[in-house]
């Protein structure tokens, strides 16, 4: 497994560096978001650690370039900022996770090994259902587009992967522990709400009209979404 590392903090590139090689991967490091954006559309890696605050080119704008290059690569944003603004702004941008400073690293070897067992599961599932459909909505898993009747939604990787979910297993309700186990590879408690924010996103994009439930909020159980 090929990891790079975006970090302009010489200490913590250095300690993640020697950690991650220890724990097997390999590992390509660069300070400059203009530096790191070359070296993803040159190569390939299968995770992408990428902090906000960088010189060049912020994290941020660093990943809507590579999502809009239709790099699909996963990406754990490393940030100081905790505000809930800037956590969105991360996800919203096609981030898959985040974990802010300062971190265990316990804590982020085990997201990391959660998304690529994630990524790994995908993969071997990616060819079943390959259409899929509740009351006006059809998922093309094979084009990976969206429709809301005749209309084409754009969704991200992720929001298409949770609306995937959501239809494959359509009248369950489904707590936000399965979602995060079966969905983003979390078996454990991480205390964050990226299964809600990305709720709050497909309905979003989802719905015609203000009526539309899309996915509907099981109060103290988690979400379903009914097939009528």
């Amino acid at each position: 497994m090929n990891i790079l590392v975006v970090e302009d903090d010489q200490a913590i590139l250095a300690l993640l560096k020697k950690i991650l090689k220890a724990k097997g991967f390999l590992v390509t490091t660069v300070e400059d978001g203009l530096d790191a954006l070359d070296l993803i559309n040159k190569n390939s890696y299968d995770l992408i650690l990428l902090d906000i605050m960088l010189p060049g080119l912020n994290g941020v704008k660093v990943l809507k370039r590579i999502r809009r290059n239709k790099v699909e690569t996963p990406v754990i944003m490393l940030t100081a900022l905790g505000t809930s603004e800037s956590v969105v702004e991360g996800l919203n941008s096609g981030a898959d996770d985040y974990i802010v400073k300062p971190f265990k690293i316990e804590e982020l070897e085990a997201r990391i090994n959660a998304i690529l067992r994630r990524g790994q599961k995908f993969e071997k599932s990616k060819d079943i259902d390959q259409i899929l459909q509740i009351n006006n909505i059809t998922l093309n898993d094979t084009s990976k587009k969206v429709f809301v009747e005749a209309d084409e939604v754009k969704l991200t990787s992720k929001e298409f992967n949770l609306l995937k979910y959501f239809m494959q297993n359509k009248n369950k309700v489904l707590s936000r522990e399965k979602i995060l186990e079966d969905v983003w590879g979390i078996n454990f408690n991480i205390g964050t709400n990226v299964v809600d924010v990305y709720v709050n996103y497909v309905r979003k994009k989802l719905r015609k009209n203000p009526q539309d439930k899309i996915i509907e909020t099981v109060v103290g159980m988690g979400y379903a979404m009914r097939d009528e």
